[in-house]
């Protein structure tokens, strides 16, 4: 699979958080290993976006 942009497309949040959201899952996939990078031939970007673009994970950013 490919970044998934036809979801991309149809995101109507702010696409700062989104990318910071990826950013962060990428890592904690990176570090932690996730079954969906297997099947998506270890694509960590991709996968870390359609999990927040799917509504498997949940991402909230704090104020710095």
């Amino acid at each position: 699979m490919i970044i998934p942009v036809d979801k991309m497309v149809n995101h109507s949040d702010n696409v700062y958080e989104l990318t910071c959201a990826a950013i962060r899952r990428a890592m904690q996939i990176t570090i932690t290993g996730d079954e969906d990078v297997q099947e998506n031939g270890g694509k960590v970007v991709s996968t870390a976006l359609k999990q927040i673009l799917d509504h498997k994970v949940e991402y909230q950013l704090e104020d710095q």
